[in-house]
């Protein structure tokens, strides 16, 4: 009953509502639809602490999927969020991160999020009847409907070529690598990794919280996880100039995770990762939502850009 109660509430995630999120801490501006050449065009919204107007040092971007649950509860359709704002401001406060920014692109609904959400290179690791299940199984949860195969190679080319030029030509932003990261929960968890794989150079660091390595929301005859480990023991970044972050809960969808996680963390020890530029964590009694993300948000944060 836990796990179908969690892949509703996954399936009802999924459903923006363009309002402006409001903010205690620092400025948001939001953009309600961002036009792309690439995919349909969204909202964006672009959060600046307090400190950002009173500096003139350049500001690392932090960029985050599911953008409309990261601010405000009152928005949201469970009444939960991350409270990045809230995060952030204290842990700036006290001195403890470098200067921050944050971008959060809305997912694009029901019909969009978790084909831009499902890495493409993966999928294309499956065998056509696999490829024929994985569809199936994703159309009865309302998902992937009228397509053949995912379009989150378009979507990170979105990100990549579009909204953060844009971020850098119109905030003090240091447009480096170095400075640079990405993040996100469950399928967001998933496409932050692919993000730092394919782009290499652009992102220096990513958090995947509560990875969704499933891809489905079962665990018999599931062919993705091989298919995405695949990928991914394949395209990992150098751990030389890369930092990666993965955490998971014990309850509800996060249920299935462990055994994949573990998987993954052998493959990062493999390609060179350790305690500097690799962290996993467990949280027993976590659940699969906004609550437990943030709740457990400023430790990925310390990790990829906390002032040492």
């Amino acid at each position: 009953m836990k796990l179908q109660l969690t892949i509703i509430i996954c399936t009802l995630a999924i459903i923006s509502v363009a309002q402006t999120p409001l903010t205690q801490n620092g400025t948001i501006k939001f953009i309600k639809s961002f036009q792309s050449d690439y995919i349909p065009g969204r909202s964006v919204v672009i959060w600046t602490p307090e400190s950002y107007s009173k500096s003139n040092t350049p500001y690392n971007v932090l960029y985050m999927y599911d953008g409309q649950m990261l601010f405000d509860s009152t928005t949201t359709w469970n009444g939960q969020e991350w409270d990045v704002d809230g995060t952030l401001s204290k842990l700036l406060q006290e001195g403890k991160i470098q200067n921050t920014m944050v971008v959060g692109i809305y997912n694009g609904g029901p019909e969009r999020r978790t084909i831009e959400y499902f890495p493409e290179k993966g999928f294309k690791n499956l065998s056509p009847d696999e490829k024929d299940y994985v569809i199936a199984e994703l159309r009865k949860k309302q998902q992937f409907r009228g397509v053949e195969k995912p379009d989150s190679d378009n979507y990170l080319r979105f990100i990549v070529e579009e909204i953060k030029p844009w971020v850098d030509k119109n905030y003090n932003t240091n447009p480096t690598q170095k400075h640079t990261f990405i993040a996100g929960s469950s399928y967001g968890g998933l496409m932050s990794l692919y993000a730092i794989c394919e782009y290499p150079e652009v992102f220096g660091g990513a958090a995947c919280l509560s990875t969704h390595w499933t891809g489905l929301y079962d665990k018999e005859n599931n062919p993705v996880p091989d298919a995405l480990f695949e990928y991914f023991g394949d395209n990992l970044p150098s751990p030389e100039n890369h930092k990666i972050y993965f955490d998971y809960g014990t309850e509800t969808l996060d249920a299935l995770y462990e055994p994949h996680q573990l998987r993954m963390n052998k493959i990062m020890e493999r390609k060179g990762y350790n305690e500097v530029n690799f962290l996993c964590k467990k949280f027993p009694g976590h659940l699969h939502d906004e609550r437990s993300w943030k709740s457990r948000f400023h430790i990925p944060v310390m990790f990829l850009f906390g002032n040492e």
